[in-house]
């Protein structure tokens, strides 16, 4: 009998060293099966070993609690509320300072105090940023409205699919009641803080947003059209709510803010046409071709720069402002145009890396620097501010039923006394 009957005979219980040195030693081919048995049956020294471990007391021993798997009604608040205001868009609220232009223009930015120093007119400042405020909260509801009208497009979008509404962040059901809560803390402040004419203009620049985002938006060169018109509302409702009584926005800061409209309506149609699914994603891009908004672009850019500079050089502007280099500012302009179809083309030298055109223009360096430049120069111009000057002071408004005697009163300076006689 060879050495591997002998093993097989004695059995595997309580192998001695010289069984354990038989069970390892070398077998021939037709035998390797039986010797792999005898080696999966053997137990391993470690196995003896915790079998022969004592029992681990679990009040010893440092358990991990288990991490929960559900996000606690904290963090889902936090989640949500997040949402909401990424659903809002407060990066958008930049277009509503189009609001505060009408102030900032008439020059009633600045006052100058009894002592002959600069002040910010806080009453008029006030009214201009309650008004800013209102159509903020405005565009907020129209953008969650939006959302909740797009959220089945949004979701094939490569960049839309993560807004909180398209990706279930935010519930539907929450998403309305937010928006039906902003229309009216919104209205009712227009109505109760300024007269009915802001109010109207509100509500207008409301229903006509609702237009869009629910018909007007899929018909071509018409949804742009509606983008501009609520560009102007914002303009006039500022005159509204901060020009004195009787006066009224101009004609070019109207025509400007229109064309100037059209042109940024028409860039973020081209931005979006580069992206993927576009037709999926908006129908009116279905009606779009890059030739014809290329062209628009073209039309509505030139004449937003030949308006402006227009406006810079009437000489009712020159009068107002008493400074004939506004001028000056006009290069700015142009920059600012040309940069803007560099962006939403993609030719910026760093590719479309955002979700729209206003995302583009705020992280694009050149262009944000180029707009302090101008709003810097704009402003030295319009308030007359040069090193050591103060801010230009208003002539007083005398009612044309001045009397002979005010005329020759020695307290009516000569400048006033010419106006009137």
């Amino acid at each position: 009998m060879n050495e591997l009957g002998r093993c097989d005979t004695e059995g595997f219980s309580g192998l001695s060293p010289r069984e354990s040195s038989c069970a390892s030693a070398p077998v021939d081919g037709k035998n390797e099966g039986v010797a792999a048995e005898l080696d999966t049956r053997a137990p391993s020294d470690s196995q003896k070993e915790k079998d022969a471990a004592p029992p681990i007391d679990a009040t010893d021993a440092k358990v991990t609690p288990p991490q929960p798997t559900n996000p606690t009604g904290r963090t889902r608040r936090r989640s949500l509320a997040r949402g909401l205001v990424k659903t809002i868009r407060p990066h958008q609220w930049v277009k509503n300072l189009f609001v505060m232009a009408p102030m900032f223009f008439h020059k009633d930015l600045l006052q100058t105090s009894p002592h002959g120093e600069p002040l910010l007119n806080l009453e008029v400042t006030g009214k201009g940023l309650l008004a800013t405020i209102v159509f903020c909260l405005l565009a907020g509801a129209v953008y969650t409205i939006n959302d909740l009208v797009d959220a089945e497009a949004d979701r094939v979008h490569p960049v839309k699919r993560e807004r909180p509404i398209a990706s279930g962040a935010v519930p539907e059901g929450i998403a309305r009641a937010f928006a039906v809560l902003l229309v009216a803390v919104s209205l009712g402040t227009a109505f109760l803080k300024f007269d009915w004419r802001f109010g109207a203009v509100a509500a207008l620049y409301f229903v006509e947003n609702l237009a869009y985002s629910f018909k007007l938006k899929n018909v071509a060169f018409l949804d742009v059209g509606l983008i501009a018109f609520g560009f102007v509302l914002r303009v006039y409702a500022g005159g509204l709510a901060t020009l004195p009584p009787g006066e009224h926005v101009s004609f070019y800061m109207l025509a400007c803010t229109a064309l100037l409209a059209l042109f940024l309506g028409f860039g973020k149609r081209r931005h979006e046409l580069e992206g993927e699914h576009a037709g999926k994603q908006r129908a009116a891009l279905e009606a779009y071709g890059k030739k014809s908004l290329t062209t628009a672009l073209a039309i509505t850019g030139l004449a937003t720069a030949a308006t402006y500079f227009a406006y810079t050089l009437d000489k009712d502007t020159e009068a107002f402002f008493h400074s004939k280099n506004l001028w000056l500012t006009v290069p700015f302009t142009v920059f600012g145009i040309v940069r803007f179809l560099f962006l939403v083309s993609g030719r910026a030298g760093r590719g479309r890396k955002a979700e729209s055109p206003t995302q583009e223009m705020l992280r694009d360096v050149p262009f944000v620097a180029n707009l302090l430049v101008w709003a810097v120069i704009v402003f030295a111009l319009v308030y007359q501010l040069r090193p050591g000057s103060k801010p230009e002071q208003k002539p007083p408004t005398m009612t044309p039923c001045a009397s002979s005697s005010a005329l020759h009163s020695p307290e009516m300076s000569a400048p006033s006394r010419a106006l009137l006689t």
